[in-house]
C-alpha cells in the first residue's frame, strides 16, 4: 500500500512538472515570537520582474502538497497565498511552479467572495426601481436616481466575505459599512436578499445582518471630521464600483468617489476593500487626489456595548473597539477598527459614532476593521477573548510576515 501511494505521488509530481515546467522558490518568514494563523503572504508583482512568470498558469507547492493560491490585482498586485499557520520565527519555503505560456487556472475551495448585483429589465419611477430581476455584475456606474431604498441594488451595495464573516456597504449617499453574521463557513452572499429585499434583517439559515448602522460610521466607513462631527462620503459628482478580485483566498472591491464634497474641499477618492481566507479582517486602502489631515473612521455607538481604545505604538497598531449585546439578534458582537501610528491623529466622538481621526500621507491611507459575532462557527462569546483577539491582530498588522524570492 505504501509503495502504491508513493507511485501515485510521483505520478502527480511528474504531471505538475509537465504542466508547470518552470519554477522559483519563495521564503515566507514570521518575524515575531508569537504563532500566527491563517496567514496571508503576498509575493509582490515587482519581485516577479525579470521572471517569465505567467499569472494564468501557476501553482504553489508546500513540500509535496499543492496549496490554494491566486493572482490578485492592484493595489496588492502579486501572488496571494494563505498558510494555515506559522510558528514563532518560522521560515517556510514554497515553490511556485508555472508555465511561461498558455492558461491553466486551478480551481480551489472558495473561502472568499465579492459580489455586486443590481436589477435589469425594470423601470425607474422617480427614485424607485420597479420590476426587473437581479443579476451579478463586475462593474457599475451608480445612476443618479439611486438613493437608499430604491430597490435597485441587492442588499443595497456590494458585499464581501471570508469563511468567518461578511460585510456590505451602502452604494448610495450613505456610504456606510455593515456586518453580515455567518452561521456557516461556506460563501453565502449569493443568497442574501433573494428571499425578499430586506429578508436578511431576520435570521436565515446562513445568518443575518447583525448591526444597525443608522446615521453612524457603522464599522470602518470612510469619513471626514468636520465641525466636531463625522461626515460620511455623501455628496459626490459620480460613483462607480468594480469587483476587482473574487477568488478562493482573496477578494476585493474597488470604488471611485469622484468629486467628494468634504466641507469646503473637493477630493477624488479611490477605495479598495479586500479580505482573505480565514480572517475577519477587512483591509481598507484609500488613494486620494490630495492629502487630507481630517479623515476619520469609526464605529457605531450602542449603549449595550463597552468601548475600548488604544493608540498605536511602534510594534502594535492602535485600535478602537466595542463589545457587548449590540447585535440585531440581541447577542454578543465585537467590532473594531485598527490603524498605524503614521495615520493616527486622535480619538473623538459625535452623537452617533466612536471616532478615530486619521491623516493621509503621499495621497494614501490604509486602515483595517473586523467584526466577530458570537453566532459564527466557533465564535467569540466573551469580552476578554474579543479584546485579546483585537490585540493579536494589532500586533500582526504592525509586524507583517516577510516574503522573498530566492534567486
Amino acid at each position: 500500500m505504501g509503495v502504491c501511494l508513493w507511485l501515485v505521488v510521483i505520478a502527480c509530481m511528474s504531471q505538475e512538472q509537465k504542466d508547470f515546467p518552470s519554477s522559483f522558490d519563495v521564503t515566507v518568514t514570521n518575524p515575531t515570537e508569537f504563532v500566527r494563523y491563517d496567514v496571508m503572504a503576498l509575493v509582490p508583482a515587482d519581485q516577479l520582474e525579470g521572471i517569465e512568470f505567467n499569472p494564468e498558469a501557476f501553482i504553489v507547492m508546500l513540500d509535496d502538497r499543492e496549496i490554494p493560491s491566486q493572482y490578485v490585482d492592484a493595489p496588492q498586485d502579486g501572488i496571494a497565498i494563505v498558510l494555515d499557520s506559522l510558528t514563532a520565527r518560522q521560515a517556510v519555503s514554497l515553490q511556485v511552479r508555472y508555465n511561461p505560456s498558455g492558461k491553466n487556472v486551478r480551481q480551489y475551495p472558495k473561502r472568499t467572495q465579492a459580489e455586486l448585483s443590481h436589477k435589469f429589465n425594470g423601470t425607474w419611477n422617480n427614485r424607485e426601481y420597479e420590476g426587473g430581476e437581479f443579476r451579478n455584475v463586475g462593474y457599475m456606474r451608480v445612476p443618479s436616481e439611486h438613493k437608499d431604498h430604491s430597490w435597485f441594488i441587492r442588499y443595497e451595495g456590494p458585499g464581501w466575505e471570508s469563511d468567518k464573516v461578511g460585510y456590505r456597504f451602502y452604494l448610495d449617499q450613505r456610504n456606510a459599512t455593515d456586518v453580515f453574521g455567518k452561521k456557516v463557513t461556506e460563501p453565502v452572499l449569493q443568497h442574501v436578499g433573494l428571499e425578499g429585499f430586506d429578508s436578511y434583517h431576520e435570521m436565515q439559515s446562513w445568518g443575518m445582518d447583525v448591526m444597525k448602522v443608522g446615521k453612524s460610521l457603522g464599522i470602518g466607513s470612510i469619513g471626514a471630521w468636520l465641525d466636531s462631527a463625522a461626515i460620511r462620503v455623501e455628496r459626490t459628482d459620480s460613483l462607480t464600483c468594480s469587483i476587482t478580485d473574487n477568488g478562493p483566498v482573496y477578494s476585493s472591491i474597488t470604488t471611485t468617489y469622484s468629486g467628494w464634497k468634504a466641507g469646503t474641499d473637493t477630493v477624488d477618492v479611490n477605495s479598495v476593500i479586500s479580505i482573505h481566507a480565514g480572517t475577519r479582517i477587512t483591509r481598507q486602502h484609500l488613494s486620494l487626489s490630495t492629502d487630507m489631515d481630517n479623515l476619520c473612521t469609526g464605529l457605531v455607538k450602542d449603549e449595550k456595548a463597552k468601548l475600548f481604545s488604544s493608540p498605536p505604538t511602534h510594534d502594535s497598531f492602535g485600535y478602537l473597539a466595542t463589545f457587548g449585546r449590540q447585535s440585531l439578534n440581541n447577542d454578543n458582537l465585537g467590532i473594531a477598527v485598527l490603524f498605524d501610528n503614521t495615520s493616527f491623529t486622535g480619538f473623538s466622538e459625535d452623537q452617533f459614532s466612536h471616532v478615530v481621526r486619521l491623516q493621509s500621507a503621499d495621497s494614501g491611507l490604509t486602515y483595517y476593521f473586523l467584526a466577530a459575532w458570537e453566532g459564527e462557527p466557533g465564535g467569540i462569546t466573551d469580552e476578554a477573548s474579543f479584546i485579546d483577539h483585537v490585540k493579536v491582530v494589532a500586533r500582526e498588522l504592525a509586524q507583517p510576515v516577510t516574503v522573498a524570492i530566492n534567486h
